[in-house]
Parts: structure tokens; C-alpha cells; sequence
């Protein structure tokens, strides 16, 4: 292969693709930051020419084209793609006005009892105590795929088609992955009911019907959506494709698109690939794929419902990526869904319906079911459900969302964060979350007979006062997470006697541990000057002790379940208090404003 392309497979296939926990070492290191597909090509002195992305205002990227003979290829919101031969890119590389480059590289999609499994039939039926039905009625989607074929079930809910590849092929699917996952967000048709009905899809084609797509396609459609958010209504990006990570996400153009869009009031949901096992079974950690990777998506795994509507006997399925992420180390995914053997929309002609003829399961032509399996599914699952949460509450913003549908999953701990992030998504807890703000004693559902009790769990660099939530014995602080004996800081994992560390090279399950000059033993680690015994962690002139936290300055008290940060933060049972604001029991309190609870 003469080029290294980004991949995340479709629907039903699983990569023999393993992707290492560290980064490339290029010696030498060129003078601009470059993605690593980049610095591969410059290190094996591959003459090719290659497209870039130039992330830079029009006049320098005018500027450094001529110096180095490129071609201006297409215009981003936020630079260029750029045609430059192997020769040149080395030159451009060290070019004094380049500070980083990235490869516009190739992204692929990602690939039931699945209504009644996450709650979604209790929300739309309009069961719920003090809610009446919620069908996703007022939001819009956007949903950057392959395209949507004129299916029966998409009457009426398909608003606006827009194609953004370079064949121009009007939108159409030749592929029939769009059409799936459209379906599973929001289509109906007889018996067969998507998990929000009533949402507004906007079709941003990006894919062909090989299954492939460029990078700067993918950014094109996320800044188009932004524009023109207010025009269709749109609140949350589908995201059922990606590619793998050659940099950190504060480097990836995709992942900076992603953010731009999270900034712009968008909840942005993405696949997390499908990279769990190797051909031969061998699990893969870190097989994140961009732009799950970025902390600004909300990041989705799948599950395999074992065809019944109990959550009880759900597992990760064996190709869902696990985290953590390379490079940056985020604990990813974020929550998880369905997504094995998924029935939805059917492509008459498509490529996945000339692949799989034996998944056609109902009907043919316009009214088709077909299934599919794939992480693609479950971000179609888990997007559905953030758009029930949006018309139960439309003034949450992208983390308030991202809250309602993490807080109310059910965790899964035999899969652990890395594996299921905060757990199976229940998107009838999360319309009441969602609606109601968090409660003191959370949120409990009844699906299949059985008492669902919600989590409580909160993943990710989620920001809900400053840096800080506390949600009964959990505790949010930048990228951190304790929640009862469990710690995750940073870019470290422990949960029980489990510890996951730094680049992951490291991995204790049971009680012990050897890592460069630090030892876990039974339940004490030593980590350089830093100390966990039990359940108290002294970390430099930290303490963790209980359920008490002191951080920083020794002025700091800590009395039984209080934490006094500074002079001006305190914690005291379920209650922070951050400057002059409050969280108390059932309600938040933002400055002078009331945000949640009474």
C-alpha cells in the first residue's frame, strides 16, 4: 500500500488492524507538528504526492503553496487541502509559517429489540410519570454519512440533502449505510419505529459507495451543519464513521471540527470503531477511532443485546473499540448501545444489499428492513436518544445532554470505562434526568420487568461548575473520576483492585503491579512520592482519604465527608459550594442563576 489511510470499517466487519498505545518516534523531528501518517512517509522517504491539510488563514496558505509548488485542492472553513509532492512536503514541513500538517486521509463507515432494550418505546409511548409522548419532534440531525435513499419509513422526517463528495452524486446511497443508521435514529413505517420518530434529518453525504471518504468532506459537512444549525433546527452531528488517530485530538483538524461544533451548541455523537479484536480474537486496547477520540464527542460503543429486551445478559460486543485513546490517553467510549444485528433500513441495489442478501429481513425496495451490526448502529441508537432528550428539555446545552445520557445508563462493569465508558444508554431515565436535572438518589426505570437503577457515572473531560461535579459518592474534576473506591485521574484507571496506567503498557487485574519503580500490592501503590493505601491516596501534598478530598494547599480541612479547596470552595456531604454558587441536593445553582432542581 502506498499510502497510509485512515480506516474505520463497515457495518459487519471487523479490522485485523491493532493499533499501538504510543506515538511514532520520528528522529529528526521536522520543524511543524505532522500527523503521523505524515512523518511514516517522510521517515521511509516515500516520494509520492500527498494531500494535506493546512490549517491557516487564505493568504498563507496561498503564501506556502507557491513556496512549495502545491496545489490548493479545496478551501476549509479553517485552511486547505493541498496536493504537494513527497519532495516538497519535507521542504514545507520546515517552512517557517507551517506549524502543523495533516494528512487528508480516508474515513469509513462504521457499523431488534433495541426500542424496548434502552426505554425508548416507554418515552414515545408517553408512559413516563408527568410526560407525555416525546418523539424527538422540533430537533434536527445531521447526519454526515453515506446519504439517504427516499425510503417509505423517512417520509416526512428527511428535510434537506446536501453532498459534499467529490462524485456529486446528489446525496443518493449508493452504499446503504446512511439509510440504516437514518432509520434507526428516527424512521417509521408500520411495525417499524426508529428510537425518536418525530426528529428532522438533514443528510450530509460525505461517503461513496465504497464506503470511503475524505477527511476534509467530513469537516466541510460539520461546518456547514454550524452555519446552518439555526436554518434546519439542528442540534445534534451523527457521526457513524472515522478513521485512526495520528495525532492528538488538539492537533486533528477532524477532532478540531468537533470542537467547533460542541462550542456552537451541537452535540456531537460518534462512533467509537470497530477495532475490538484482531482477526485471530487477541482484544485490542486503545482502538479509539478519530473523531471519537475527541473529548468534545460523545464517544459510542456497542453491545450485543443477545436478541433479548433484558439489559441483564447485554455485553460489549467482540469489535467494539475500547479505550483508552492514543496519544492522549482519554478514557473512552463514552456510553454504550446496541448495535448488533440491527434492523432498519433496507437499500435496494446498495452496496451492502449486493454484500449481505441474507440480511434482508422484511419486504424489499422502498419498504425494506435489512439488519446490520456495527458501532455505526449504536451511535444511530445513542443519537436517538439525545434528541428525546432535546425535546424534553431543549435548553440543555451539548454537556447538560451528554449528563442526562451518561448519569442514567447502567454501568457495566465487566467492560469497565474503557469498554462501555458510563454504560448502556436507558434513554427513558434520561428524558427524566434530562427533564428534571440530576436527583439526589438518581433515577431508577423499569425495562423488561426489571428495576434499572441509573448509574450516577460521569466519563470524559465533562465540565458541569468549573471543573467540579459531585453526584452522591462521585466526583468529577477536569478528567477525573472517583466514584466510591474507583479512581480515574488523568490518564489513569483504576476501578476495584484493577489499574490501568499512563500508556497503558501496564495492566493489573487482581492485586498486583510492577511499573517502572512503582509497586500495587493487595491495595497499596506507591507512585513516586505518591501513595494509595487502602482507600486514602496521599498524591504530592494531596490527600484522598474516604470519601474526602484535600488538593493542593495544606490549609486545606478535610472532616469526615468535607473538603474545603482554597478559601473560597467547599464540600460538604452531596453540597459544593464554588465561589458564590451552590449545589445542593436536587439543585444547582450557576452564579446567581438556578440551573437544575427547584
Amino acid at each position: 500500500m502506498t499510502e497510509r489511510r485512515s480506516q474505520v470499517l463497515a457495518a459487519g466487519t471487523v479490522a485485523a488492524l491493532v493499533i499501538g498505545l504510543s506515538a511514532v518516534v520520528v528522529e529528526a523531528a521536522p520543524r511543524a507538528r505532522l500527523s503521523r501518517d505524515l512523518a511514516d512517509a517522510l521517515q521511509a522517504q516515500r516520494g509520492e504526492a500527498r494531500d494535506v491539510i493546512l490549517q491557516a488563514d487564505q493568504a498563507t496558505v496561498t503564501a506556502v503553496a507557491a513556496r512549495h509548488g502545491a496545489t490548493i485542492k479545496k478551501w476549509l472553513a479553517t485552511g486547505a487541502v493541498l496536493s504537494v509532492s513527497g519532495a516538497s512536503l519535507d521542504a514545507m514541513s520546515n517552512d517557517a509559517a507551517v506549524d502543523h500538517l495533516s494528512g487528508d486521509t480516508m474515513v469509513r463507515s462504521m457499523m431488534a429489540v433495541t426500542d424496548p432494550a434502552i426505554g425508548a418505546d416507554q418515552v414515545v409511548a408517553g408512559t413516563l410519570a408527568g410526560l407525555g409522548s416525546i418523539t424527538g419532534r422540533g430537533v434536527g440531525v445531521a447526519l454526515i454519512d453515506s446519504g439517504v435513499f427516499n425510503h417509505k419509513a423517512l417520509q416526512g422526517r428527511l428535510v434537506a440533502s446536501f453532498d459534499f463528495t467529490d462524485g456529486q452524486g446528489k446525496g443518493l446511497d449508493e452504499l446503504g449505510h446512511g439509510t440504516h443508521v437514518a432509520g434507526i435514529i428516527g424512521g417509521s413505517d408500520g411495525d417499524f419505529r426508529g428510537v425518536a420518530p418525530g426528529v428532522a434529518i438533514v443528510s450530509l453525504k460525505v461517503l461513496g459507495g465504497d464506503g470511503s471518504g475524505r477527511t476534509s468532506d467530513v469537516i466541510n459537512a460539520i461546518d456547514f451543519a454550524i452555519a446552518n444549525k439555526g436554518r434546519f433546527g439542528l442540534r445534534v452531528i451523527n457521526l457513524s464513521l472515522g478513521r485512526p488517530v495520528f495525532e492528538s485530538f488538539l492537533d486533528d483538524p477532524l477532532d478540531q471540527a468537533v470542537e467547533r461544533a460542541y462550542r456552537a451548541g451541537l452535540v456531537v455523537v460518534a462512533s467509537a470503531g470497530n477495532y475490538g479484536r484482531t482477526q485471530d480474537g487477541a482484544a485490542v486496547i486503545g482502538g479509539i477511532t478519530s473523531p471519537g477520540n475527541s473529548p468534545y464527542a460523545l464517544t459510542v460503543g456497542s453491545l450485543d443485546s443477545q436478541g433479548t429486551v433484558n439489559r441483564s445478559d447485554d455485553v460489549v460486543s467482540d469489535y467494539s473499540s475500547r479505550g483508552p485513546t492514543l496519544f492522549d490517553r482519554l478514557v473512552k467510549p463514552d456510553i454504550a448501545a446496541p448495535g448488533r444485528k440491527i434492523v432498519s433500513l433496507y437499500v435496494p441495489g446498495s452496496t451492502f444489499a449486493q454484500k449481505y442478501p441474507d440480511h434482508l429481513v422484511d419486504g424489499n425496495g422502498n419498504r425494506g428492513l435489512f439488519y446490520l451490526s456495527g458501532t455505526s448502529m449504536a451511535t444511530g441508537v445513542v443519537t436517538g436518544a439525545a434528541a428525546l432528550v432535546l425535546e424534553a428539555n431543549p435548553q440543555l446545552n451539548p454537556l447538560q445532554v451528554r449528563i442526562a445520557l451518561q448519569m442514567s445508563s447502567t454501568f457495566l462493569p465487566d467492560a469497565g470505562l474503557i469498554g462501555a465508558g458510563a454504560g448502556e444508554v436507558n434513554a427513558a431515565a434520561a428524558v427524566q434526568l434530562g427533564k428534571n436535572g440530576p436527583g439526589a438518589g438518581g433515577v431508577t426505570t423499569t425495562i423488561a420487568g426489571e428495576p434499572v437503577q441509573a448509574s450516577g457515572v460521569v466519563s470524559g473531560s465533562s465540565l458541569v461548575w468549573g471543573n467540579s461535579l459531585v453526584w452522591g459518592n462521585s466526583l468529577v474534576w477536569g478528567n477525573a473520576l472517583v466514584w466510591g473506591n474507583s479512581l480515574v485521574w488523568g490518564n489513569a484507571l483504576v476501578w476495584g483492585n484493577s489499574l490501568v496506567w499512563g500508556n497503558s503498557n501496564a495492566l493489573v487485574w487482581g492485586n498486583s503491579l510492577v511499573w517502572g519503580n512503582s509497586l500495587v500490592w493487595g491495595n497499596a501503590l506507591v507512585w513516586g512520592n505518591s501513595l494509595v493505601w487502602g482507600n486514602a491516596l496521599v498524591w504530592g501534598n494531596s490527600l484522598v482519604w474516604g470519601n474526602s478530598l484535600v488538593w493542593g494547599n495544606t490549609d486545606a480541612l478535610v472532616s469526615g465527608n468535607a473538603l474545603v479547596w482554597g478559601n473560597n470552595s467547599l464540600v460538604w456531604g452531596n453540597a459544593l459550594v464554588w465561589g458564590n454558587s451552590l449545589v445542593w441536593g436536587n439543585s444547582l445553582v450557576w452564579g446567581n442563576s438556578l440551573v437544575w432542581g427547584n
